[in-house]
């Protein structure tokens, strides 16, 4: 799904006027090569599709505000032969008709037609680390006006990092933004459920992501806004397991970490429930002391509180929760002041979220903590591991991990749950687990 055109020329538009002269250039994400004659899925550059909506590779975007033709847009040139296996490409004419550029030339042209247009600009807006290729344009642009300054030629004698402009642009949503990741968390949250359904004794961590898989694409997903963890037992306590190949067991907890990607924006939801459907004593003793912490913290996500803050709430709630199940001393202030809580809870309480999973947006500005706006969005996911054979915790504890994350909108007012769909709450996750699955039978899981 792709916004209105003019979606893309009004961002371009807000860039170019906080610029104050110069050129940026802004390159698309390339084909990457998997294994001999099988490339990667491609998935367009955040950037670059943030400013113009084209999901082609092997582009460069460039804007220079000053020029008579402010947005140019350099593309792979129309090729019969190569469309006939890869499929259509926008070319030259389309770059202009359909995506709005100014003016558009064939990607192999780019490098001679910029070093053009950064004649008597004082500055290149370019993100070094971006593109080993232009990385490397670039220096010899800038080695190219040095030169010619003995000619009376004037170039660019600095590099500017658009990002500090463009990603402060991201991290405040719009409200069509704010649609269109509510539509990404809404298909997240139903893949959730379906897996809570589904989920039995006997099945692999695999089963459950290939309902998660289908649920997204059924929907209308494009793709996996990351790799999803699927964890059971133990395994829920390694923070990033990918591995997803173990064999669910009765009496373990099973946390998934799990969102899709819609329209370029992405979901990202974290659910820990009962593989037989009930939870153990222990585990909901663990459970509600993450629940209470979570929802402490997205209470805590409104505007003028800062980022840090939300993580200082979660890490209070958690480390009094730690104290009454006896797995750490108190009291609070000295067990938080010695970071006691540490080996069971050593990650930070949450992050950005948009076009990209980890989104982009400064958290410290000008030596200080960011500071919450509404049309902010950020995760909230605090956790609890206890790893099998912890020295601490008493045995009944091992092998629980729990993690519960949510994609808070900042309004404001009250902070708003995207994902608020996915049960959370006790009696609601064993009530799920009592329905049955709805996916058609000619494709449920089975053991």
């Amino acid at each position: 799904m792709a916004f209105d055109l003019r979606v893309y020329a009004d961002r371009r538009k807000a860039l170019m006027a906080k610029m104050n002269g110069g050129v940026a250039i802004v390159p698309s994400a390339r084909m990457t090569n998997r294994n001999n004659d099988v490339d990667y899925v491609f998935r367009q550059d955040s950037d670059f599709y943030y400013l113009t909506g084209l999901d082609e590779p092997d582009c460069l975007l460039m804007l220079a505000p000053d020029s008579e033709t402010p947005v140019t847009l350099f593309v792979r040139a129309r090729d019969p032969e190569r469309e006939a296996w890869d499929g259509p490409r926008a070319g030259v004419d389309g770059a202009m008709d359909i995506f709005g550029a100014n003016a558009a030339f064939p990607i192999d042209e780019a490098p001679e037609k910029v070093r053009d247009a950064l004649n008597n600009q004082s500055v290149l807006y370019y993100a070094l680390g971006a593109s080993s290729e232009w990385d490397r344009h670039t220096i010899d642009f800038l080695g190219h006006y040095r030169k010619m300054g003995r000619r009376g030629q004037c170039g660019p004698q600095m590099v500017g990092d658009p990002t500090q402009i463009l990603h402060e642009m991201r991290l405040i949503k719009t409200d069509l933004e704010i649609d269109t990741m509510s539509r990404a968390a809404l298909i997240s949250c139903e893949a959730h459920k379906e897996a809570m359904r589904i989920c039995k004794p006997g099945l692999s961590e695999a089963h459950l992501q290939s309902v998660l898989e289908y649920m997204f694409r059924m929907a209308g997903s494009q793709r996996q806004a990351y790799p999803p963890i699927v964890a059971t037992g133990n395994n829920a306590t390694i923070l990033h397991y990918i591995v997803n190949d173990a064999t669910v067991s009765d009496g373990d907890l099973v946390l998934i970490d799990a969102g899709c990607e819609y329209g370029y924006m992405a979901s990202d939801i974290t659910r820990s429930f009962p593989a037989s459907g009930r939870f153990s004593k222990p585990q909901r003793e663990i459970y509600q002391v993450v629940l209470d912490a979570q929802l402490a913290a997205i209470a805590h996500c409104r505007p003028g509180n800062s980022f840090e803050s939300v993580h200082e709430v979660a890490v209070e709630v958690l480390t009094q929760g730690l104290i009454s199940l006896n797995l750490i001393e108190g009291p609070v202030s000295e067990a938080i002041e010695e970071e006691r809580y540490k080996p069971f809870y050593f990650h930070r309480t949450g992050h950005w979220l948009g076009m990209d999973v980890h989104d982009v947006g400064q958290y410290v500005v000008n030596g200080q903590d960011r500071i919450l706006e509404p049309g902010m969005v950020l995760t909230v996911e605090p956790g609890i591991y206890v790893t099998n054979g912890h020295s601490i915790a008493p045995e009944h504890y091992h092998g629980i991990g729990v993690r519960i994350e949510d994609d808070v909108l900042v309004t404001e007012g009250e902070p708003r749950v995207l994902t608020a769909a996915a049960p959370k709450h006790i009696d609601e996750i064993e009530k799920l687990m009592t329905e049955d699955s709805r996916l058609p039978s000619s494709i449920s899981v089975s053991s």
